[in-house]
């Protein structure tokens, strides 16, 4: 009963958001940029899309909402990533079918503008990286920087000579600066988790988040050995990357999502500096991508960690009560998602036995009608998410793969 009652959840909120003029009015400024797959009309049309492809919804609102998302010039300017401008709309378009001849001429233009950024951001990062100096976040990182462009990349052309130019900055990345403290790896920034130097992390930081730290690159370079793009020193960085966060792992396990200077000194996380468990930081989105670092490494050990890891967090009401919103990125429906994902690829039905309770929980959560329409924090995420649970199948849009959940 709880997957038809998923399903009607599905149902009510896709018909809230049916219309872009009365659920999504566009004034032009902030979130509600259309061409934004985080909070714009290019969002709340990926799940207008999944259903329209499933048949429980009709290409004609689908349509609709593609054409909102489309409304406004093309930006391709610096503020452009996989989740805003050519990329997103690019990655929302080639969701239309699995034939991307289709729409041969729209495809063909917006990869050949994803290209041109990605590789003015890679140019950007190697005279950076030559230079012997920190990156920011925004360099690397999955909602600006190029490990979102190097996701849109391993989905849509594989074999472009593009993709593998992103992996091999990424093992670049991963190696130290010349010159620097051996304890601080290559994408420690000087900066605070927000982008700014700030008095609470005077000497910088180690981001360990999916959204804007080192879990992004573990989990592209993952699923990209996992398929067979392969770059030179690829294992060695996945290798890497792991070692860091075994280093950094605590009891349980889980791992904190920022590592300060005074960590390192120490040698020591409190237990203060565990986070809610989420998608964006905390266990949840990075026991996902360690999970896809064991299956590409063919290493059982860490896979069998991180599913306890997350089969811990699931396991845990006071660790789920922490976790108020419902949102993808900081909310249930992330948790849901991932956890999904992860029971997929599991040896064991463990995590599995698991998502009833993660859909009865999201289910007596939900507030109709939503006062959020968004992707990333509101109720397009939300439903794409029950969805997947209401279906028990994989997507056949492949949205979460902008989560570099597959």
């Amino acid at each position: 009963m709880s997957h038809a009652e998923a399903l009607a959840a599905v149902d009510e909120l896709a018909d809230h958001l049916a219309d872009p003029q009365t659920s999504y009015p566009h004034n032009g400024r902030g979130r509600t940029r259309p061409q934004s797959l985080l909070g714009g009309a290019a969002g709340v049309a990926l799940l207008h899309l999944e259903r329209a492809r499933c048949g429980h919804g009709t290409w004609d609102t689908a349509r609709v909402w593609l054409s909102a998302a489309a409304g406004d010039d093309l930006s391709t300017g610096r503020n452009a990533t996989l989740f805003y401008g050519a990329a997103a709309l690019g990655f929302l378009t080639r969701s239309v079918a699995e034939d991307a001849r289709r729409c041969p001429s729209a495809l063909a233009a917006l990869d050949a503008k994803t290209v041109e950024l990605t590789r003015a951001r890679l140019a950007l990062a190697h005279a950076r990286l030559d230079r012997g100096e920190r990156p920011i976040l925004a360099e690397f990182d999955l909602f600006r920087g190029l490990a979102g462009f190097g996701s849109y990349h391993l989905r849509h052309h594989p074999d472009h000579d593009i993709t593998r130019a992103v992996l091999s900055y990424l093992v670049r990345l991963t190696k130290p600066l010349p010159g620097s403290r051996a304890d601080l790896p290559g994408w420690w920034t000087e900066v605070s988790p927000n982008g700014a130097v700030t008095a609470e992390f005077p000497d910088g930081h180690g981001n360990i988040g999916m959204s804007h730290g080192i879990a992004a690159p573990l989990a592209l370079l993952s699923l990209a050995l996992l398929r067979g793009v392969v770059v030179d020193g690829h294992r060695d960085a996945i290798t890497r990357i792991c070692s860091w966060l075994d280093f950094w792992q605590q009891p349980g396990p889980w791992w904190p999502g920022v590592i300060t200077r005074n960590n390192g000194e120490a040698g020591h996380v409190a237990t203060s500096q565990r986070q809610a468990p989420r998608w964006c930081y905390g266990t949840v989105g990075l026991a996902r991508a360690q999970q896809l670092a064991g299956l590409a490494l063919h290493d059982p050990g860490r896979t069998h960690l991180a599913e306890i890891a997350m089969a811990g967090v699931l396991g845990d009401p006071a660790q789920l009560d922490r976790v108020t919103d419902l949102g993808l990125c900081h909310g249930l429906a992330g948790i849901v998602q991932t956890a999904w994902r992860m029971a997929a690829d599991a040896d064991t039905g463990a995590l599995a036995t698991t998502l009833p309770g993660l859909r009865r929980r999201l289910l007596d959560r939900l507030e109709l009608p939503p006062h959020n329409p968004e992707f990333l924090d509101g109720a397009a995420g939300i439903a794409l998410a029950l969805y997947t649970l209401g279906t028990d199948a994989p997507p056949h849009s492949g949205w979460d793969s902008c989560l570099l959940l597959i």
